[in-house]
């Protein structure tokens, strides 16, 4: 043996044993999206069903992991039978020296991914032993199953179909089955209202409560793409380029969702633009590894503006609730980037290996392949959405005869982090608003008809309620005539409440000091408004009130002339500008000093 030989001979082994731990790598970046996926889901959702989540995340992994290996893996991986399964074994346990740990592992954290998707289009009123059900059942049998005929040996891969990291077999079956479960599950209370003939009138945003969680979920799911995509790469160059595709094709995506929004809702949609990088990066993964950058543009493109438009289709068409856009990003971009190897696939691309069941290298439609590519993949596309449609279907009907899928209404408006785990807040030491909410736009009832009787006229008129209620009735009440109020000492005293924009802030207590004000309290408040002819819009959907921090001053003056205070402050917190704040004036019957026990003005020579 030569030296170029033995040269030749180490270079394939330093590669094969590079590319083996870079395999084991890219699985533990799959796994790290987990944490991806949660928050995502948690921060498109509201905050008192955090914890649920956050469970349901964890469960997805921990479930999956158990009954992939009682079933899941064999049926995926194991010696195929008539191309349809895989033989059921226990080698885990009977030839555990001969095991693929690695190939076991890989499989794994790609099937818990699916299980995953599904969570988010159920969110905030699933119950949580429901979920934990069809989580295995998807991880056990219906994700096994399928994937086999594409990657274990089955017939579509003897075929020539091609799915390289999942756009197929993991998002479009998550996707599917998100949006089943969703239709069977039903919308979340208030989304939708409806008029007396149950026909939806009105879709209500619900925007989630930490768009900087969903963020951060975004990114991590992005960097852990690269392993989805690129761990089962066998040279650098096809990890390279693989790489350039999977970074393209979502980049493109939310540039174009980011111009779309902005042209259609006149501001450019966060949420939207976040869903539309996982679009991307959902469409990129059937063609990673046979897609050129041109390749990868298109389907970016295209990806940008399906979850937009799957957004809007959900919402005002098919009216089925999907809290965090699941449905439009995994099962439209799913279906999308399936078909889309038969348009774009190459053979420019390094490892190119896409041939039909004669062996013949096939292209996609685009670069000259005709049509075989694009029907093998339209073929696979149908058979493996049948097959979950219909194995989905029957598995949350016979959870829903058996357990039952929802949670109760009650349970639904106080929250699942409450009734389900028994958890006060995911967010200790934190207030959270609790929500108003309608029954398919009909009025909360508490069982109180006063209040019930209020509820009704401010939801005909559009507004929150405020209900006050009292003993005497309204024809036998006095009429109230407004009088100055007085202490015994002949002194008036008057409250004076500014809600003003943080930033204003201190230019306004600085203006105060100026006029011999040196006491307020100053309280931080969330302040609800909408500017008639200005709509603002969440995920295409008009929002109907918007809750932005705002700060709120206390003053009580007796020496100070009350109309110098309004003047100075409307002078100091005038912009001109939509939420410069307003300014309320109380009469107060006395002030009382706690330390030193003083009364009315004597109590006020301090702070004016």
């Amino acid at each position: 043996m030569d030296a170029t030989s033995i040269k030749t001979m180490i270079d394939e082994t330093v590669s094969g044993e590079v590319f083996a731990i870079w395999f084991l790598a890219g699985a533990a970046l799959v796994f790290w999206m987990q944490a991806g996926f949660a928050m995502v889901e948690a921060g498109f959702t509201r905050a008192k069903n955090t914890g649920n989540i956050i469970m349901k995340n964890l469960m997805d992994f921990c479930i999956g992991t158990v009954v992939f290996i009682a079933i899941g893996f064999s049926l995926l991986m194991g010696e195929d039978l008539f191309g349809f399964i895989g033989k059921p074994g226990f080698d885990l346990f009977t030839s555990y020296e001969n095991f693929d740990f690695s190939s076991f592992v890989f499989n794994l954290v790609f099937c818990a991914t699916t299980a995953t998707i599904v969570s988010g289009a159920m969110a905030e009123r699933t119950k949580f032993l429901s979920y934990c059900i069809y989580s295995a059942i998807i991880s056990a049998l219906i994700y096994p199953i399928e994937a086999h005929w594409i990657w274990g040996g089955g017939w579509l891969a003897g075929l020539g179909f091609h799915d390289f990291a999942g756009s197929c077999a993991i998002h479009m079956v998550g996707g599917i089955s998100a949006l089943i479960g969703a239709k069977i599950l039903g919308p979340r209370i208030g989304k939708f209202k409806k008029d007396e003939n149950g026909k939806v009138v009105k879709v209500n945003a619900f925007p989630g409560h930490n768009i900087t969680i969903g963020a951060l979920g975004v990114f991590i799911l992005w960097v852990g793409w690269y392993g989805f995509n690129g761990a089962a790469a066998t040279s650098k160059e096809q990890l390279a380029s693989i790489f350039l595709t999977t970074t393209i094709a979502p980049s493109i995506a939310t540039v174009v969702t980011m111009i779309f929004t902005w042209i259609r809702y006149k501001k450019p949609d966060v949420s939207m633009c976040l869903n539309a990088s996982l679009a991307g990066l959902v469409g990129i993964t059937a063609g990673c590894d046979v897609t050129d950058a041109f390749g990868a543009i298109a389907i970016g493109v295209v990806s940008g503006l399906l979850v937009v438009f799957g957004v809007w289709f959900l919402d005002y068409v098919l009216h089925i609730d999907d809290p965090v856009g699941a449905v439009a990003v995994h099962c439209l971009n799913g279906i999308w980037g399936t078909l889309a190897v038969g348009l774009f696939a190459t053979s420019s691309a390094p490892g190119y290996a896409i041939a039909n069941a004669s062996g013949e290298t096939i292209e996609g439609l685009f670069y000259g392949g005709g049509f075989e590519l694009l029907g093998l993949q339209s073929l696979g596309f149908v058979t493996v959405a049948g097959w979950t449609a219909v194995t989905i279907t029957i598995a949350f009907f016979i959870i829903k005869a058996i357990v039952g899928l929802r949670v109760s209404r009650e349970e639904e408006i106080t929250g699942l982090d409450a009734t389900e785990h028994g958890l006060p807040s995911a967010y200790a030491g934190f207030a959270m608003l609790p929500d108003y909410v309608e029954e398919d736009g009909a009025p909360i009832v508490t069982g109180d008809a006063s209040v019930d009787e209020a509820i009704k006229v401010a939801v005909a008129e559009g507004s929150k309620p405020v209900a006050v209620t009292g003993d005497v009735p309204e024809a036998e009440a006095v009429p109230v005539k407004k009088m100055p109020v007085f202490s015994d000492d002949g002194h008036k005293y008057t409250k004076i409440e500014i809600i003003c924009k943080e930033a204003r802030f201190e230019a306004l207590k600085n203006a105060m000091m100026e006029l011999g004000i040196t006491g307020m309290t100053v309280s931080h408040v969330l302040g609800c408004g909408v500017q008639k002819g200005k709509p603002e819009f969440y995920r295409g959907v008009q929002i109907e009130a918007n809750l932005l921090p705002k700060i709120q001053v206390d003053i009580v003056v007796s020496k100070v002339p009350v109309r110098s205070v309004i003047d100075t402050a409307k002078k100091v917190l005038y912009t001109g500008h939509i939420g410069d704040g307003k300014i309320f004036v109380y009469d107060v019957e006395n002030v009382v000093k706690v330390r030193t026990g003083e009364e009315g003005f004597d109590a006020l020579q301090d702070v004016e």
